[in-house]
């Protein structure tokens, strides 16, 4: 690979990293070892080709272009989640990957509550993953932020809600929440 290629696949995982919170090659590998797929089985899922999934795992493509598989991977996230903890089994996971394959996207913001807590409510982290990908299916993390940085000085609660949840990573997102709940 040479140097033009190098930048453009660090380039493209950066982007990847503001767009999903990580390179889509570490969040994939994540799912395939969680969920116990190969790379095939999780093309087939997500509704995506065996070679698009490689580019997209080896930052040749940066962006996934269809909205239904990006919530197809929030459902195998959620999925892989509960797998971890014990409240979904092998088998019933299965099942549910098969149903995750079968849907149609539809809206970004969905009515199910796949992560929940103690009180039947949706997760902060599934809260926040849901209003990432709202923000991120309508604009790059670089079209956010310059939003944001326009809106700060006449709204800079917006401005800073737009830098947050737009265009940083989930991880922040829940953190910046949970810290203005107290």
């Amino acid at each position: 690979m040479d140097a033009a290629q190098q930048e453009a696949t660090a380039r493209a995982r950066e982007l990847q990293r503001n767009w999903y919170g990580e390179p889509l090659g570490a969040l994939f590998r994540k799912l395939i070892d969680d969920l116990g797929l190969n790379q095939a089985r999780l093309a087939a899922v997500l509704g995506l080709s065996a070679p698009m999934l490689s580019q997209l795992m080896s930052g040749q493509r940066a962006k996934i272009g269809n909205p239904a598989v990006v919530q197809r991977v929030q459902l195998l996230q959620e999925l892989a989640s509960q797998v971890a903890d014990g409240s979904v089994s092998a088998a019933e996971a299965t099942e549910r990957m098969d149903e995750i394959k079968k849907s149609q996207g539809g809206s970004v913001l969905s009515n199910t509550t796949h992560t929940t807590n103690s009180s039947g409510a949706p997760t902060v982290k599934r809260v926040v993953r849901e209003i990432q990908s709202l923000l991120r299916s309508v604009a790059a993390a670089g079209d956010i932020i310059d939003a944001a940085n326009t809106l700060a000085p006449s709204h800079p609660e917006l401005a800073e809600f737009l830098r947050v949840y737009g265009a940083g990573r989930t991880s922040d997102a829940v953190a910046h929440y949970q810290s203005h709940q107290n």
